[in-house]
């Protein structure tokens, strides 16, 4: 739910924000890196609280032989995350990459969460345009009598009057009256529309100060509205192009970066360095 992805967006950023101020400040001369321990302790909770996410997705992405976004933030923050305990705790280095795996998780988890918050928003417009379609309907009988009618009774064809100020119930062309209509459902155009017989109107524009005879042209799904939420919902449950691309990527991506950091790390032992430097390389290739 929400407040979860906020709290843990807001403790990633929270924790990692000690680590990562310092690493931009450094090129100015300023060298305020906190001391190993509280580099360790933020790191940690951002690494296995926040990242978790990461872990099962690559998991998951492993189980099925694939490669995906999360086998490498996984992959390269856990790299970059064992080292620094290493250099700390085995050698005493004060060069450690706590801020390296931070960085990488929290930045992630803010993208992800701006995503996530962008469907939700679109998903409250769609309900929005939802709303937006009457549930009644006034229709006009062969004698010009009316009579109030739910939507789904409605025909191609039906003559409705529409009322000052009332919604349209459905797509329809002007048949008697004149008037200035609200289509910024549409158009996101606030100013008023006129129109009058022969224009078309469709479903849910407000109708203005004019009393309109309109027939009936669309219903249901093939009203200018429901092709709206239905292109709406289309585009938000496909991927993007640039997604797509970035999957199909992902799965050579992955295994030829894990093999380049292999051949790096091999490379450096067979040419006689030692393993710490050797590791070392190994990550950076990954990270």
């Amino acid at each position: 739910g929400l407040p979860w992805e906020q709290l843990e967006l807001a403790l990633a950023l929270l924790l990692a924000a000690p680590l990562i101020l310092p690493m931009l400040l450094a090129p100015f001369g300023w060298h305020l890196m906190p001391p190993a321990l509280l580099q360790f302790l933020l790191a940690t909770p951002v690494q296995f609280l926040v990242g978790a996410r990461f872990y099962r997705g690559a998991w998951h992405a492993l189980r099925a032989r694939s490669g995906n976004m999360d086998v490498l933030v996984a992959l390269g923050t856990s790299a970059a995350y064992g080292l620094s305990l290493y250099l700390w705790l085995v050698k005493n280095s004060p060069h450690l990459y706590f801020e390296t795996a931070a960085m990488v998780i929290a930045l992630v988890r803010l993208g992800k969460y701006l995503e996530a918050r962008a469907k939700r928003r679109t998903g409250a417009a769609l309900r929005a345009l939802e709303a937006l379609r009457p549930e009644q309907a006034r229709r006009l009988n062969a004698d010009g009598e009316e009579e109030e009618v739910a939507l789904n009774r409605l025909r191609l064809g039906d003559r409705l009057q529409i009322r000052p100020g009332e919604r349209i119930p459905a797509d329809g062309r002007i048949l008697l009256g004149e008037s200035q209509v609200d289509e910024a459902l549409l158009t996101g155009e606030s100013r008023p529309v006129a129109k009058g017989p022969g224009d078309e109107v469709v479903g849910g524009a407000i109708n203005g100060e004019g009393n309109l005879h309109i027939e009936v042209s669309a219903l249901g799904g093939e009203t200018v509205l429901a092709g709206i939420i239905r292109l709406v919902e289309d585009a938000q449950a496909s991927k993007a192009p640039i997604q797509q691309l970035v999957d199909r990527i992902s799965r050579i991506f992955v295994p030829v970066v894990i093999g380049l950091a292999f051949l790096t790390l091999a490379g450096w032992l067979l040419t006689g360095h030692a393993l710490e430097p050797a590791l070392l390389a190994a990550v950076a290739v990954l990270v």
